[in-house]
């Protein structure tokens, strides 16, 4: 089975003028899809052909981690954003409330994590314990090989932002926790209490 080129889940210029429509067609159209191209190269007439992207994730090193991993991240980034204005869930903002004290509190944490984060990785919120909590990975890392729940992600490659942004991370970052953060999406991950999987 042939792992397929996730579909963005909104029009190419639906995040304008906070993500241009080149940034999203080189960022999902040429980076994602050779992800993708290359994982599925690299598990044709394997064991691996068949099984689901997290199957391979959780089970891969090396390069065959590196490809399923950016397959699954990118898939999870795009469903992440949303160029119309959402709110979390009632039990979504209770939580946030709960554990970080305010909406505020948490987009600066987030923010923190993203723009400080070593060079190229992913700032994550996630359940750990039954606690929301700010985390990062480094380059190709992902959130689902550690024993959490993903709500969102923000991609800080600077592929995600050097077209609009230039090499200004900080102007990123503010723009998508401003902006283009999908709550419903993260709320959804919550209320569902189970990770997200990347479409078959």
């Amino acid at each position: 089975m042939t792992i397929a080129l996730m579909p963005l889940p909104y029009a190419q210029d639906a995040l304008e003028p906070h993500i241009s429509s080149k940034t999203l067609e080189i960022h999902h159209g040429a980076h994602h899809k050779t992800y993708v191209d290359k994982l599925n190269a690299a598990i044709e007439g394997t064991d691996n052909a068949g099984k689901s992207v997290e199957e391979i994730v959780k089970s891969s090193s090396g390069g065959l981690f590196n490809n399923a991993a950016q397959t699954w991240n990118h898939g999870f980034y795009w469903q992440s954003l949303s160029g119309e204005k959402t709110e979390p869930s009632e039990s979504l903002a209770t939580a946030i409330k709960n554990d970080f004290g305010s909406m505020d509190a948490l987009l600066e944490a987030l923010s923190n994590e993203a723009v400080t984060h070593f060079a190229s990785g992913w700032a994550w919120l996630v359940v750990d314990g039954g606690k929301l909590k700010v985390m990062s990975t480094h380059d190709a890392g992902t959130a689902i090989t550690s024993d959490v729940n993903p709500l969102l992600t923000i991609d800080v490659w600077e592929h995600a932002y050097y077209i609009d942004q230039m090499n200004k991370r900080p102007a990123y970052v503010k723009a998508v926790l401003e902006n283009l953060i999908n709550w419903k999406f993260a709320s959804d991950n919550f209320d569902r209490g189970t990770p997200w999987t990347y479409p078959a």
